[in-house]
């Protein structure tokens, strides 16, 4: 047998530490944070993964709250905009993303999209605030085109589940907090503490939340659901 190590060996062993290290790192966060939170009368535990730290930010409801929605409807026909599930393992569904080609991805704006069939259930994680923002041509009004046309491609019975971050779109946080853009129900969460609590609070305790203020990345998250009439 050769002595001689291989790139792909040392690169392996290299990463070894590293991937210890992040594993202490979630397992830390798991003992350190509360046990999970609330929203809608429904309790979940928050999500710790080492991509994106998601104990540090708004992933760690965010994610929670789409997978449960995912897990309550098997077998559904998904489509998600933005291309954020499968970092966390959840992947083998439609996926709209006009910034981060990948293999299976549509790269398409979502208000072109034309799937040749409707969706059960249709999610957006952290999305629709960079949409007609964080782009060359600045739009204020495409958010609340988004959503209809997101809408538009339920299934009877369908549902749509979006969350947005407050304060990081302060145009699209006034639609928000005026009329719910749209939305059958919108609820928000807001974070307590440097380790990551979060509870459901009403509107008018969101209003005003700073991104990035007092804790890092989002301090509050607007969570909108719609649904499309059963047939």
């Amino acid at each position: 047998m050769s002595s001689t190590v291989s790139a792909r060996e040392r690169a392996e062993r290299l990463a070894a530490p590293l991937a210890r290290g992040a594993r202490a790192a979630v397992a830390m966060a798991l003992r350190l944070r509360p046990d999970g939170f609330s929203l809608a009368g429904r309790r979940f535990r928050y999500f710790a993964h080492p991509y994106n730290v998601t104990w540090r930010n708004e992933r760690a409801v965010e994610l929670p709250v789409a997978l449960g929605l995912l897990d309550d409807a098997p077998g559904a026909r998904v489509l998600e905009v933005g291309n954020v599930l499968v970092h966390y393992g959840r992947g083998g569904h439609d996926v709209v993303d006009k910034y981060e080609p990948a293999q299976g991805v549509f790269a398409e704006d979502i208000v072109d999209f034309r799937p040749p069939a409707p969706y059960d259930v249709i999610v957006a994680i952290s999305t629709l605030e960079h949409v007609g923002f964080d782009e060359d041509v600045k739009d204020p009004g495409k958010p609340r085109r988004a959503v209809e046309h997101m809408a538009s491609l339920l299934a009877p019975g369908g549902r749509m589940l979006v969350t947005i971050p407050l304060g990081y779109n302060e145009a699209l946080d006034r639609e928000l907090l005026g009329d719910g853009l749209a939305f059958d129900e919108i609820r928000y969460l807001k974070r307590f503490s440097a380790l990551g609590r979060w509870r459901e609070v009403s509107a008018d305790t969101a209003a005003g939340t700073r991104y990035g203020h007092p804790y890092r990345w989002a301090n509050a998250v607007a969570v909108g659901e719609r649904r499309a009439p059963s047939p």
